[in-house]
């Protein structure tokens, strides 16, 4: 079912084009993002290289590499047009495993940023000073 300002198509036996889609979906904000993550190679369509023309239909599986993670997910509806939240995530299924390694890499990524100390704001002019003499040899 396509969203078209409030009511439903059908397009099912037509399938939308992949960038379209993903952008339907609310993988990427823009299409034009869409098209930069398939021509990167960041997007595969049934195990193999997708290109932005092509066609997806129900029943399809797409893996979606975002940043560090990644999604695998059936289609199970197309849109052409992006519609609100609540829609978008009726339009696919995400495989259990896929949310498993997804949550665990959020886990892993968390743990390693919260070993770090983070700095609180810029540093005031006392720090400045204090980095500068270091880089320079005097400290």
């Amino acid at each position: 079912m396509t969203w078209l300002g409030g009511e439903q198509a059908d397009m099912s036996e037509t399938g939308v084009r992949v960038d379209r889609w993903l952008w339907a979906a609310r993988f990427f904000k823009t299409r034009r993002l869409a098209v930069e993550a398939i021509n990167g190679g960041k997007v595969e369509l049934n195990d193999a290289r997708a290109k932005p023309a092509k066609t997806v239909r129900p029943g399809d599986e797409l893996r979606i590499r975002k940043d560090a993670f990644e999604f695998h997910v059936q289609v199970l509806d197309v849109a052409e047009q992006r519609g609100p939240a609540k829609i978008a995530q009726t339009l696919y299924e995400e495989f259990a495993d896929s949310i498993e390694r997804r949550e665990a890499l959020r886990v892993q990524l968390r743990t390693q940023s919260a070993a770090f100390p983070q700095p609180r704001g810029r540093p005031d002019k006392h720090s400045r000073r204090e980095l500068a003499r270091f880089k320079k040899g005097e400290v």
